[in-house]
């Protein structure tokens, strides 16, 4: 995926002013903590495999001693009579063994854990990939929603600013009412505090966005103006539905984490059943003991052994009837994992759907705000309306906008989050959402 997006990065990198979502994207991968647990436990993972093959393989070792003896002999002499020496000599032995096994029930069993463990460990690191993708669109949708929010209230607060000014002049033409001057310094007030919460708002989320991509924030990427929402395809959810269950990364992982505990069945099982190596050695020795003393012997055999178990105290019978336990325990977490799976992707499939129908009658409410006050500034004029209908036509408007950016926010994480639970989500998918930017404005 980062290979992918390189192309777009260089284009990013000369727009210096703002950090744009690809960058950003780019910056957690190399620096968000979470995912880099992630891919250290994926490498250790990629290690099953090897270990549970490594139980088919031939063993090869090396036995090496030497010692200094000093011995206690009695023996008859010539005459008949005992007589004890003490010989001192040194003595040295060294052999390489290499045992290969032939028929080994519990090493075949070990070696499909292992690939089961590793492809378990594949896919719960393809989940985490994905994961990142869409926490790294989420604290940067929050922070550049937490922007707007600042600017929406921001501005809110300059307007009735701007109206405070006006009636006060209007008060001292003798046309305005100190009730006018007291509504608007009642609004004035609240949008203050509206402000510095959302200057609060910001920095939290800016905080959570520089944890991930490890760089402090100063500046992201607006949201576009030209705003649309995406046909969605494939359009049913039985076809979304077909595409979790093959793709899902959580799905796939509990799968496999049931493969494992089937094997582990099997192993526990071996523990009942013969097992034959073959046998090749090499020893050379010197001195070896009393009976060789300055004898030099080189042994070179080749054989089998036949190991058949009869009895452990019951470990075999209990180790199987756990391992059994397991894997039902397996297969009921890869139903719970798949139920919840196509929960949550109906939720996000229902949120994309109604998403769209939002943004449009938001836009609607949006412009109808707009022309509300621009209607009610012109009725002032004409003695038909108060102040008090421009405050409230004001607040409607700014309601809508940040209603609008709300759903529109929520647009792009629902279908991060449809793709995500699809087990489809990818570059094109990034890529896709941050055109929704608009790079160094």
């Amino acid at each position: 995926l980062a290979c992918t997006l390189t192309a777009s990065l260089l284009l990013q990198a000369s727009q210096a002013s703002a950090l744009g979502l690809l960058q950003a994207y780019e910056a957690a991968l190399q620096n968000d903590p979470t995912y880099r647990a992630a891919v250290h436990e994926n490498d250790a993972g990629q290690e099953y495999k090897a270990l549970g093959r490594s139980n088919l393989l031939p063993q090869v070792s090396i036995n090496y001693s030497a010692s200094k003896n000093r011995t206690d002999v009695t023996a008859p002499n010539f005459l008949g009579q005992e007589s004890t020496t003490h010989p001192q000599y040194n003595s040295s032995s060294g052999v390489v063994q290499l045992r290969q096994p032939i028929f080994n029930l519990d090493g075949i069993a070990r070696y499909y854990q292992g690939v089961a463990q590793t492809s378990y460990s594949e896919a719960v690191f393809s989940g985490r990939a994905q994961e990142l993708v869409v926490r790294v669109i989420s604290a940067y949708a929050d922070a550049q929603y937490a922007e707007d929010q600042l600017a929406l209230v921001t501005a809110q607060r300059d307007a009735y600013a701007e109206q405070k000014r006006v009636n006060e002049r209007m008060f001292q033409k003798g046309e305005g009412t100190r009730t006018d001057m007291l509504e608007t310094q009642a609004k004035y007030d609240v949008a203050e505090a509206q402000v510095i919460e959302a200057q609060d708002n910001l920095a939290t989320a800016r905080n959570t966005l520089a944890a991930i991509v490890g760089a402090d924030i100063t500046h992201l990427d607006p949201m576009s103006d030209d705003f649309r929402v995406k046909p969605m395809q494939p359009a049913a959810f039985d076809d979304w539905k077909a595409i979790a269950l093959e793709h899902n990364a959580e799905i796939a992982a509990q799968r496999y984490g049931v493969d494992a505990a089937r094997q582990e069945i099997n192993k526990s099982r071996a523990g009942h059943a013969p097992r034959l190596d073959l046998i090749a050695s090499y020893s050379k020795n010197k001195s070896e003991t009393i009976n060789t003393f300055n004898q030099d012997s080189t042994v070179r055999s080749i054989g089998a052994q036949l190991s058949i178990p009869i009895y452990s105290g019951g470990y075999v019978n209990a180790a199987s009837r756990q391992a059994v336990a397991n894997h039902e325990k397996a297969k009921s977490d890869l139903d719970a994992k798949t139920n919840q799976t196509l929960v949550e992707l109906r939720k996000q499939y229902s949120l994309v759907l109604s998403s769209a129908t939002k943004i449009d009658a938001l836009v609607k409410s949006v412009n109808s705000a707009s022309a509300l006050v621009e209607a009610t500034r012109q009725s002032i004029k004409g003695g038909v309306r108060i102040n008090l209908d421009l405050l409230n036509a004001q607040q409607q408007l700014f309601a809508a906008r940040r209603d609008l950016a709300q759903a529109r926010y929520g647009y792009l994480l629902s279908y991060l989050k449809l793709r995500n639970a699809a087990g489809t989500l990818g570059a094109d998918d990034l890529r896709s959402v941050a055109g929704y930017f608009v790079a160094g404005r």
